[in-house]
């Protein structure tokens, strides 16, 4: 098989799909769609949308070809075990906040991979910085309209871009205007450096990306993460600087909505959090543009309780087991998470203990809980009264739920913890898991809070 033709190896075939009338199965290997070669699961898509396929695959040692008509609104119904079919992009950025850059040696090797692939971008919202794009791929941009992207763009002045990228790079409102021209939608971030990209940089950056809009659907502002292992010379924000810039913030997101009807700039809830601010009502995020960038997040988890409250206030028939539970979180949404304890334990009879743990892998200046490993999690819960569960947050663990960052599975947490683990999107489930007979637990992990930007 050519190299051209190494397309994706099939991992599904959806049932009553068009995929599971042609026979096709876990194992092939997807090669190409009317002769054009597939690099990744949007080829499959844009060009098995055609009226005609002929689909090349491999199927062990045999190449073989499968012709069919495909009705109108008729799916393929494949999944594959990767996305990307090809090499994923990588970054050749040198940015001084680079998280990546910020680990210690000794994880798992993918933790180190850093990708700058807008292809991951369109399909799985992360953020790219656009500095690596070749003619081909704008030209393929423009054919099959990748829209929305993620972009990463940090300062939108030249001078202060270099500095932050560590290198020469194109002029990201150049580029932005080029996608707009396409018909393609971003949603930017910009990660806050403290004397680098803030202040009159900060405002330049707003200015010039709301002259974008549409193109420019939304910005968010991220506050920049450090480890203990940085060695640049970027630090965190203080309190009073959040408070600055959330004050900041409401003033453009009033002229924004007088122009547009809509916010434009999001802080990311960490603001809130350092601050000691209440998060916004949800109508303030505008559909919530940027949930998975951590603006939000916290105002999704406070309305969750509030309709868990409801319900059982409003009486709703319910037993709870057990007598305590545990919930675990980074320190910086532990005092949003006490208060919301206390309620559950007062309407459930069950007692809830909330436990922060701080960040020794990292360094305590990493408060989010999505950063929390393994072992830091079991120093600080060891030899406590953990009661009849544990739950932790879901973002602690990578995307199927099998290891944290430090490579312990649940069921490692469970056995050294000597409590069952628990797992839990939301305080919906938080209090359907102690509505449940113990037998029913089984060992997993819980989201209740974000991950950092």
């Amino acid at each position: 098989m050519s190299l051209q033709l190494r397309g994706g190896e099939i991992a599904s075939v959806a049932s009553g799909s068009l995929g599971e009338g042609l026979g096709l199965h876990p194992g092939d290997r997807l090669l190409s769609i009317n002769g054009h070669p597939l690099r990744d699961v949007i080829d499959c898509h844009f060009y098995g949308a055609e009226e005609y396929l002929e689909l090349r695959l491999r199927r062990g040692e045999e190449e073989m070809t499968i012709e069919a008509q495909r009705e109108y609104g008729q799916e393929l119904g494949l999944g594959f075990v990767q996305p990307i079919f090809d090499a994923v992009r990588r970054c050749t950025n040198a940015c001084r906040f680079c998280f990546i850059a910020q680990l210690p040696h000794g994880l798992r090797p993918s933790l180190y991979i850093r990708d700058d692939d807008y292809r991951l971008s369109f399909l799985t919202g992360s953020f790219v910085t656009l500095t690596n794009l070749l003619e081909a791929d704008w030209g393929r941009l423009a054919k099959q309209r990748l829209s929305p992207l993620y972009v990463s763009v940090h300062a939108t002045e030249p001078s202060v871009r270099r500095c932050i990228f560590g290198r020469e790079v194109p002029d990201i409102r150049q580029q932005l205007r080029r996608l707009g021209e396409m018909g393609i939608q971003c949603h930017a971030q910009v990660v806050l450096i403290p004397d680098l990209n803030d202040g009159q940089h900060l405002k330049r950056t707003l200015i010039e990306l709301a002259e974008l809009y549409p193109t420019v659907e939304s910005v968010a502002i991220v506050p920049v993460g450090l480890t203990k292992y940085h060695r640049g010379a970027c630090r965190t924000h203080t309190p009073t600087e959040a408070r600055g810039l959330l004050a900041q913030v409401a003033l453009w997101q009033q002229d924004s909505r007088q122009r547009w009807g809509v916010g434009f700039v999001y802080p990311a809830d960490e603001w809130y959090m350092l601050a000691r601010e209440r998060v916004p009502s949800a109508g303030a995020y505008d559909g919530f543009p940027q949930l998975e960038n951590g603006v939000g997040l916290v105002r999704e988890l406070v309305d969750d309780w509030e309709a868990v409250k409801g319900s059982l206030e409003a009486g709703r028939s319910m037993a709870f087991w057990g007598s305590k539970l545990t919930l675990v979180c980074g320190t910086l949404i532990a005092a949003l998470l006490r208060s919301i304890a206390c309620e559950l334990s007062a309407l459930t009879g069950v007692g809830v203990e909330v436990i922060s743990v701080v960040n020794h892998f990292f360094g305590p200046t990493v408060t989010v809980s999505g950063l929390l490993t393994a072992q830091d999690v079991v120093g600080t819960l060891r030899g406590r009264d953990l009661g009849d569960m544990v739950i932790l947050p879901r973002a602690m663990f990578n995307d199927p739920g099998k290891w944290t960052l430090d490579d312990w599975t649940p069921s490692q947490l469970s056995e050294q913890l000597g409590v069952p683990v628990s797992y839990a999107a939301s305080l919906t489930e938080v209090v359907e898991r102690l509505s449940h007979q113990r037998s029913a637990i089984i060992p997993c992990v819980a989201r209740l809070s974000g991950r950092q930007g």
